[in-house]
Protein backbone atom coordinates (compact mmCIF):
# COMPACT_ATOMS: atom_id res chain seq x y z
CA UNK A 1 0.00 0.00 0.00
CA UNK A 2 1.23 3.50 -1.00
CA UNK A 3 -0.06 6.90 0.38
CA UNK A 4 0.41 9.01 -3.30
CA UNK A 5 0.43 12.38 -1.76
CA UNK A 6 3.16 11.42 0.92
CA UNK A 7 5.36 9.68 -2.04
CA UNK A 8 5.49 12.83 -3.82
CA UNK A 9 6.30 14.81 -0.92
CA UNK A 10 8.64 12.43 0.04
CA UNK A 11 10.18 12.10 -3.15
CA UNK A 12 10.62 15.60 -3.55
CA UNK A 13 12.03 16.50 0.07
CA UNK A 14 14.99 13.01 -0.56
CA UNK A 15 16.15 14.66 -4.19
CA UNK A 16 16.16 18.19 -3.58
CA UNK A 17 17.78 17.82 -0.06
CA UNK A 18 20.06 15.40 -1.99
CA UNK A 19 21.08 18.06 -4.62
CA UNK A 20 21.37 20.82 -2.27
CA UNK A 21 23.89 19.31 0.24
CA UNK A 22 26.44 18.02 -2.66
CA UNK A 23 26.05 21.32 -4.49
CA UNK A 24 27.08 23.17 -1.21
CA UNK A 25 29.36 20.79 -0.36
CA UNK A 26 31.50 21.65 -3.11
CA UNK A 27 31.63 24.76 -1.95
CA UNK A 28 33.70 23.81 1.21
CA UNK A 29 36.81 24.64 1.50
CA UNK A 30 39.40 21.65 0.14
CA UNK A 31 42.48 20.70 1.02
CA UNK A 32 44.23 17.20 1.91
CA UNK A 33 42.18 16.31 4.54
CA UNK A 34 44.43 14.28 6.71
CA UNK A 35 47.68 16.66 6.15
CA UNK A 36 46.51 19.10 9.30
CA UNK A 37 48.96 22.05 9.26
CA UNK A 38 47.99 22.51 5.15
CA UNK A 39 44.09 21.97 5.74
CA UNK A 40 43.88 23.83 8.29
CA UNK A 41 45.49 26.84 7.01
CA UNK A 42 42.41 26.26 4.16
CA UNK A 43 39.90 26.08 6.90
CA UNK A 44 41.29 29.31 8.41
CA UNK A 45 41.45 31.22 5.72
CA UNK A 46 37.58 30.75 4.56
CA UNK A 47 35.53 33.44 4.94
CA UNK A 48 32.25 31.17 3.78
CA UNK A 49 33.04 28.61 6.32
CA UNK A 50 29.93 28.98 9.01
CA UNK A 51 27.54 29.79 5.81
CA UNK A 52 28.74 26.20 4.58
CA UNK A 53 28.16 24.23 7.10
CA UNK A 54 24.85 25.58 7.83
CA UNK A 55 23.53 25.16 4.54
CA UNK A 56 24.70 21.60 4.83
CA UNK A 57 22.56 20.98 7.91
CA UNK A 58 19.70 22.64 6.41
CA UNK A 59 20.09 20.51 3.17
CA UNK A 60 20.40 17.31 5.84
CA UNK A 61 17.38 18.26 7.61
CA UNK A 62 15.53 18.50 4.08
CA UNK A 63 16.39 14.74 2.78
CA UNK A 64 16.28 13.56 6.27
CA UNK A 65 12.62 14.81 6.46
CA UNK A 66 12.16 13.23 3.13
CA UNK A 67 12.72 9.69 4.81
CA UNK A 68 10.85 10.33 7.51
CA UNK A 69 7.80 11.12 4.84
CA UNK A 70 8.81 7.96 3.20
CA UNK A 71 7.57 6.22 6.28
CA UNK A 72 4.12 7.55 5.95
CA UNK A 73 3.92 7.34 2.09
CA UNK A 74 4.59 3.12 2.87
CA UNK A 75 1.78 3.04 4.96
CA UNK A 76 2.60 -0.74 5.99
CA UNK A 77 -0.11 -1.98 7.72
CA UNK A 78 1.73 -4.50 9.89
CA UNK A 79 3.85 -7.15 9.91
CA UNK A 80 7.83 -6.75 9.63
CA UNK A 81 8.29 -4.20 6.81
CA UNK A 82 6.27 -1.92 9.20
CA UNK A 83 8.85 -2.14 11.91
CA UNK A 84 11.22 -1.77 9.40
CA UNK A 85 10.21 1.47 8.13
CA UNK A 86 9.12 2.64 11.92
CA UNK A 87 12.32 1.92 12.97
CA UNK A 88 13.57 3.36 9.57
CA UNK A 89 12.44 6.72 10.64
CA UNK A 90 13.55 6.85 13.90
CA UNK A 91 17.15 6.00 12.83
CA UNK A 92 16.78 8.98 10.48
CA UNK A 93 15.49 11.77 13.58
CA UNK A 94 19.19 10.10 15.02
CA UNK A 95 20.95 10.87 12.01
CA UNK A 96 19.64 14.46 12.10
CA UNK A 97 20.49 15.14 15.77
CA UNK A 98 24.04 13.53 15.46
CA UNK A 99 24.78 15.66 12.24
CA UNK A 100 23.44 18.98 14.45
CA UNK A 101 26.38 18.04 16.88
CA UNK A 102 28.61 17.17 14.13
CA UNK A 103 28.15 20.75 12.66
CA UNK A 104 28.51 21.96 15.81
CA UNK A 105 31.89 20.68 15.94
CA UNK A 106 33.16 21.32 12.93
CA UNK A 107 31.48 24.52 11.58
CA UNK A 108 31.53 26.18 14.65
CA UNK A 109 34.64 24.51 17.18
CA UNK A 110 36.73 23.58 14.48
CA UNK A 111 37.00 27.02 12.85
CA UNK A 112 37.19 28.77 15.90
CA UNK A 113 40.81 26.37 17.09
CA UNK A 114 42.39 26.55 13.34
CA UNK A 115 41.74 30.19 13.75
CA UNK A 116 43.02 30.50 16.83
CA UNK A 117 45.96 28.50 15.83
CA UNK A 118 46.67 30.51 12.59
CA UNK A 119 47.07 33.88 14.60
CA UNK A 120 48.24 32.36 17.76
CA UNK A 121 52.13 33.82 19.14
CA UNK A 122 54.86 31.46 18.35
CA UNK A 123 55.33 30.43 21.27
CA UNK A 124 51.76 29.15 21.73
CA UNK A 125 51.39 27.83 18.31
CA UNK A 126 51.91 23.85 19.53
CA UNK A 127 49.49 23.97 21.93
CA UNK A 128 46.91 25.51 19.75
CA UNK A 129 47.62 22.86 17.00
CA UNK A 130 47.27 19.91 19.44
CA UNK A 131 43.80 21.81 20.67
CA UNK A 132 42.83 21.53 17.26
CA UNK A 133 43.96 18.35 16.28
CA UNK A 134 41.41 17.09 18.99
CA UNK A 135 38.67 18.77 18.21
CA UNK A 136 39.36 17.29 14.51
CA UNK A 137 39.45 13.84 16.02
CA UNK A 138 36.17 13.83 17.77
CA UNK A 139 34.60 15.40 14.24
CA UNK A 140 36.11 12.22 12.83
CA UNK A 141 34.33 9.97 15.71
CA UNK A 142 31.24 12.20 15.34
CA UNK A 143 30.90 11.98 11.58
CA UNK A 144 31.51 8.02 12.17
CA UNK A 145 28.25 7.20 13.72
CA UNK A 146 26.21 9.74 11.76
CA UNK A 147 27.23 8.08 8.84
CA UNK A 148 26.18 4.31 10.28
CA UNK A 149 23.26 5.49 11.21
CA UNK A 150 22.10 6.95 8.26
CA UNK A 151 23.45 4.09 6.31
CA UNK A 152 21.22 2.08 9.43
CA UNK A 153 18.20 3.93 8.14
CA UNK A 154 18.56 3.57 4.18
CA UNK A 155 18.60 -0.28 4.75
CA UNK A 156 15.48 -0.67 6.93
CA UNK A 157 13.52 1.45 4.77
CA UNK A 158 15.17 -0.54 2.04
CA UNK A 159 13.82 -3.72 3.75
CA UNK A 160 10.89 -2.07 4.02
CA UNK A 161 10.60 -1.08 0.02
CA UNK A 162 11.16 -4.62 -0.91
CA UNK A 163 7.90 -5.69 0.55
CA UNK A 164 5.89 -2.46 -0.65
CA UNK A 165 3.61 -3.52 -3.62
CA UNK A 166 3.98 -0.61 -6.09
CA UNK A 167 7.74 0.32 -6.13
CA UNK A 168 9.75 -1.69 -7.54
CA UNK A 169 12.46 -4.15 -5.74
CA UNK A 170 15.24 -3.11 -7.57
CA UNK A 171 15.07 0.36 -6.27
CA UNK A 172 14.82 -0.87 -2.50
CA UNK A 173 18.28 -2.86 -3.54
CA UNK A 174 19.32 0.52 -4.75
CA UNK A 175 18.19 1.88 -1.09
CA UNK A 176 20.57 -1.09 0.56
CA UNK A 177 23.41 -0.77 -1.35
CA UNK A 178 23.53 3.19 -0.99
CA UNK A 179 23.16 2.29 2.81
CA UNK A 180 26.38 -0.35 2.85
CA UNK A 181 28.12 2.51 1.50
CA UNK A 182 27.05 5.01 4.37
CA UNK A 183 28.41 2.18 6.95
CA UNK A 184 31.21 1.78 5.31
CA UNK A 185 32.00 5.39 5.45
CA UNK A 186 31.20 5.20 9.12
CA UNK A 187 33.77 2.65 9.58
CA UNK A 188 36.65 4.12 7.60
CA UNK A 189 36.45 7.64 9.21
CA UNK A 190 36.31 6.10 12.36
CA UNK A 191 39.39 4.13 11.47
CA UNK A 192 41.83 6.31 9.57
CA UNK A 193 39.80 9.89 9.51
CA UNK A 194 38.90 11.60 5.72
CA UNK A 195 41.16 9.48 3.47
CA UNK A 196 40.84 8.37 0.10
CA UNK A 197 38.78 5.28 0.85
CA UNK A 198 36.45 7.36 2.77
CA UNK A 199 36.03 9.70 -0.22
CA UNK A 200 35.33 6.74 -2.72
CA UNK A 201 32.71 5.73 -0.58
CA UNK A 202 30.99 9.24 -0.65
CA UNK A 203 31.02 9.43 -4.02
CA UNK A 204 29.58 5.66 -4.18
CA UNK A 205 27.09 7.13 -1.76
CA UNK A 206 25.78 9.98 -4.21
CA UNK A 207 25.78 8.07 -7.31
CA UNK A 208 23.55 5.50 -5.49
CA UNK A 209 21.20 7.66 -3.70
CA UNK A 210 20.33 10.23 -7.12
CA UNK A 211 20.03 6.73 -8.58
CA UNK A 212 17.18 5.77 -6.14
CA UNK A 213 15.77 9.05 -4.89
CA UNK A 214 15.31 9.95 -8.99
CA UNK A 215 13.64 6.68 -9.54
CA UNK A 216 11.58 6.85 -6.83
CA UNK A 217 10.69 10.65 -7.66
CA UNK A 218 10.04 9.47 -11.32
CA UNK A 219 7.45 6.69 -9.77
CA UNK A 220 5.94 9.00 -7.87
CA UNK A 221 5.10 11.64 -10.70
CA UNK A 222 3.06 9.15 -12.64
CA UNK A 223 1.34 7.60 -10.00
Amino acid sequence: MIDRQSLRLSAVLLLVGQVLFIVVTLLHADGPADNHPVVFAEYAASGSWKVVHLAQFLSMAILVAGLFALNFALDVPSGTSRWASKFGAAAAVVTLALYAVLQGVDGIANKQAVDAWVSAPAAEKAARFASAEAIRWLEWGVRSYQNMVLGLALILFAAAVVRTAGIPRPLGYLMGFSGLAYLMQGWVVGAEGFSGVETIAIEAAYVLDLAWMIWLAVIASRR
